[in-house]
């Protein structure tokens, strides 16, 4: 994926994917979008969701790192739509990635206790925004960071994927009927949290949003 959103294709695909997907009784948060906008929330969900394939700590990484790619600021990210429970399903019902999810988790582990001493979830939120900066955005790119870069534009595309395919991702873009078959809606969240993406200076950093990660 480039720019802001998704190529015609990709959303076809996507909604595809997240249809079948939405059969799961097991989803909390997650919701697909095409399942009556606006229609009253499922009843009978489960209190929490249950990972299916990633391990808890592994889980927590997924949905600590979506949040990241789709922060809630004034209006809902991907927290709120439930898009780490999406990513787990979609992941648990796909072995020809679930492979480079794990392998991309294990790595930003590594990465992160190379550089800081601990896992990814155990740091501050500063040092996670600057090992993702690093993997986000082409003007900050390190050299041996090939594999990391290669895993976080895969959870990038599996986070929108998520986010615009559910039910709280569309409302959340005041729905535009079936137009969002025929192009793509512009992100509607900002750059990383009080940097200008011109600059290289971090004045802030916390969260990094969607509409301005390179890939």
């Amino acid at each position: 994926m480039a720019g802001q959103g998704l190529e015609r294709r990709e959303i076809l695909r996507a909604m595809a994917l997240a249809a079948a997907a939405s059969q799961f009784p097991g989803f909390n948060r997650w919701a697909f979008a095409c399942g009556h906008v606006g229609a009253p929330a499922q009843e009978n969900k489960p209190a929490s969701y249950a990972p299916q394939f990633f391990t808890v700590p592994e889980y927590e990484m997924v949905e600590r790192l979506s949040e990241m790619i789709l922060p809630s600021d004034g209006s809902p990210g991907a927290r709120e739509a439930g898009v780490s429970e999406f990513i787990d399903f979609m992941v648990f019902s796909d072995p020809g990635v679930q492979y480079r999810f794990r392998y991309g988790l294990t790595w930003l582990n590594a990465r992160s206790e190379e550089l800081y001493g601990q896992t990814f979830s155990s740091l501050q939120a500063d040092q996670q925004t600057n090992i993702l900066q690093h993997l986000a955005y082409k003007d900050h790119y390190r050299s041996g960071e090939d594999e990391g870069r290669k895993f976080f534009k895969l959870i990038r595309e599996y986070t929108i994927m998520g986010f615009y395919t559910s039910r709280m991702g569309l409302e959340a873009l005041d729905y535009p009927g079936l137009k969002f078959y025929s192009e793509s809606p512009g992100c509607p969240h900002g750059g990383i949290h009080g940097v200008d993406s011109s600059q290289s200076t971090v004045n802030s950093p916390r969260r990094i949003r969607c509409s301005t990660l390179e890939t």
